[in-house]
């Protein structure tokens, strides 16, 4: 058991969220408020190109970029959120024993949920129109000359039972149950650990591995649905048998970072101590593994579309890559997710050195964005999106309310599983 290990490490540790970073991360906060009042005020006063043509058929207005800016955030986020649960998770399913020091760094995480849950019903409430085409009713009748019989076909995906081109109720449903029990299984979680913390023994462990279990059947359908429901149903006539995967893909790649850059932060402030090169190790080779698998998803989806050539499949592509506002992005997407990562994380060596590793997830948390940013944007701007103050302001005002709220809770518990029946295996954990 832990307790009799003789490398004698402090198990009670806690984390110092102190004034200085506290006072970082708020600095960070304003400049991406500063920038993102930039961004609309030169959308609102014309300067830029937002206001020269049309989106979705109608007249374009500078608020619908910002309405986008906000959903883009609130999906990424939420998937760099949940894949902190679903990682811890998967370390009970697995009876990994390795990780065990940094369960809860991804823990820590799921404290976003019940923000990103607020965020985005309210989201939806307010813009659904602005960003998401089959919510109008005109659509759903056929006396209407803009009746879409292809949405229509599809309506009760959304609005089962009510009306189609009513409340889309069906839709609502979905989004409160993921994440309520999303947030469900995180404060269970988290009552586990504190269980086992206080009393010790073999049986939160097992406890943890049957519920960890249950949450990765649920997540498993949950992530599918939430990415067709979040970001598929923009482009509504378009779908992809893959999508669901190739979202999940971009956020684990996503919270992997994020999970690294914060264990790699809490081991330069003198916490976790029993971590070494080796856990860091693994960490770095999650993160080569998964972009690589990320990068293999897109391609799959790329290459049956581009072969196959049926038009109401391709036209996802050709209007991204002969845009003149997101094709450059296409190829920037590639080079920052696989070919960066994949060049510089080859080596044995640079997986095991936090300074590799740092600039690696720094540049992968901004490709994955700008991956987010392709699959949002043409959809809901059309040629009037891009990337400018508002994107890279609200970018960062996202970012560092996250990491307020994750530090903030991370804080509150213990750093180490103190108790946790394999912790004794993770001090030796050597690759």
């Amino acid at each position: 058991m832990a307790h009799h290990s003789e490398q004698h490490y402090n198990l009670d540790q806690r984390f110092d969220f102190t004034a200085a970073t506290k006072k970082s991360i708020m600095t960070v906060l304003i400049i991406g408020a500063i920038l993102l009042g930039i961004g609309i005020i030169l959308a609102m006063t014309g300067g830029g190109h937002e206001e020269a043509g049309e989106a979705g058929g109608h007249a374009f207005h500078w608020y619908e970029r910002l309405y986008a800016n906000i959903w883009i955030n609130n999906v990424y986020f939420t998937g760099i959120a949940i894949v902190g649960v679903f990682f811890f998770a998967i370390q009970f399913a697995a009876q990994a024993g390795w990780s065990t020091p940094l369960l809860r760094v991804m823990l820590s995480f799921g404290y976003w949920l019940p923000f990103a849950g607020i965020l985005m019903l309210a989201t939806f409430f307010l813009v659904n129109h602005d960003l998401f085409h089959w919510t109008h009713s005109y659509l759903f009748d056929k006396n209407d000359p803009q009746y879409d019989s292809i949405i229509d076909g599809k309506g009760a995906f959304f609005y089962w039972p009510m009306e189609k081109g009513t409340f889309p109720i069906f839709y609502i449903v979905r989004m409160v149950l993921f994440f309520g029990m999303w947030v469900f299984f995180f404060k269970k979680f988290q009552q586990i650990s504190d269980q086992e913390d206080q009393l010790g023994g073999n049986s939160h462990w097992f406890k943890m591995r049957s519920w960890s279990a249950f949450f990765l059947v649920f997540f498993a359908v949950s992530s599918s649905i939430a990415a067709w429901d979040w970001v598929m149903s923009i482009d509504t006539h378009w779908f992809s048998t893959l999508f669901g995967w190739y979202v999940f893909a971009s956020w684990f790649v996503s919270g992997l970072c994020a999970i690294t850059l914060l264990t790699i932060f809490l081991k330069s402030q003198g916490y976790l101590e029993m971590i070494n090169q080796n856990h860091i190790h693994d960490m770095g080779k999650f993160i080569f593994g998964f972009s690589i698998f990320w990068t293999y998803l897109w391609f799959s989806q790329f290459l049956l579309i581009y072969y196959a050539n049926i038009p109401e499949e391709s036209v996802y592509f050709i209007e991204r890559l002969s845009s003149d506002v997101y094709g450059p992005f296409i190829f920037v997407n590639l080079g920052l997710n696989f070919f960066l990562p994949f060049l510089v994380l080859m080596t044995r060596d640079s997986k095991r050195h936090g300074v590799f590793l740092k600039l690696v997830c720094t540049i992968l948390l901004v490709g994955h964005w700008i991956d987010f940013f392709l699959m949002v944007q043409p959809g809901t701007l059309g040629h009037n999106g891009g990337i400018g103050f508002m994107e890279v302001g609200m970018f960062l005002v996202f970012g560092s309310s996250v990491a307020l709220v994750v530090l903030g809770g991370l804080a509150k518990k213990n750093l180490v599983a103190k108790n946790h029946p394999m912790l004794e295996e993770s001090y030796h954990h050597h690759i």
